[in-house]
């Protein structure tokens, strides 16, 4: 093999790992949510809970956060739930329920059913599916019928649903999901 041939076949070959380093690096930038900040789950409208307020039965029920962040409870009326934990919401109506109207009020507050989450690409059935607690992507692919034969199985495209950008990030495998979340699997090309 003379220079020349050689040369060229440096010069295509460099040209390639370039142009498949671009192709990678342009589907979305990396995700920066950090892990711990995703732990706590955050209500939502569409979450169905459970508030116990012991020793007042007709003061406990099954509730629903409505379309505004809200929960509707006897007596102490509208309690904003939205992007809070179920301890502050806990917290919150202790607070009002004390102000005149139980004497000592413990509550208890469980999310019954979660917020749906979102896989769409390269899955068997994608779609909306139930959210649950500690879910990963993988785990998500698993719900959506695992991946399709074009699947690039190395990372995820995902859309915070918290994130007020909604902006596309690329993130591992691992990483966890959360409800209204929008998990893509991408393509490969080769």
């Amino acid at each position: 093999m003379n220079r020349r041939h050689m040369f060229r076949a440096l010069g295509l070959t460099v040209i390639a790992a370039a142009a498949m380093a671009g192709c990678a690096g342009m589907d979305a930038p990396p995700e920066s949510t950090p892990v711990a900040e995703m732990t706590d789950y955050k209500l939502g409208s569409g979450d169905a809970l459970r508030v116990i307020v012991f020793g007042e039965e007709q003061l406990s029920g099954e509730f629903r956060v409505d379309g505004s962040g809200k929960v509707a409870m006897p007596l102490i009326g509208e309690v904003p739930a939205k992007n809070r934990t179920a301890r502050d919401l806990e917290a919150d109506i202790t607070r009002r329920l004390s102000q005149g109207y139980v004497k000592d009020a413990k509550v208890s507050v469980e999310v019954m059913n979660h917020r749906p989450f979102f896989i769409l690409g390269e899955v068997r059935n994608p779609g909306q599916y139930q959210y649950v607690n500690g879910m990963t992507a993988l785990s998500a692919v698993a719900m959506a019928g695992g991946y399709t034969y074009r699947a690039k199985e190395e990372y995820v495209l995902i859309t915070r649903g918290s994130d007020p950008k909604k902006e596309l990030r690329k993130a591992p495998i691992t990483t966890p999901v959360m409800p209204d979340d929008v998990v893509r699997i991408p393509e490969r090309y080769f």
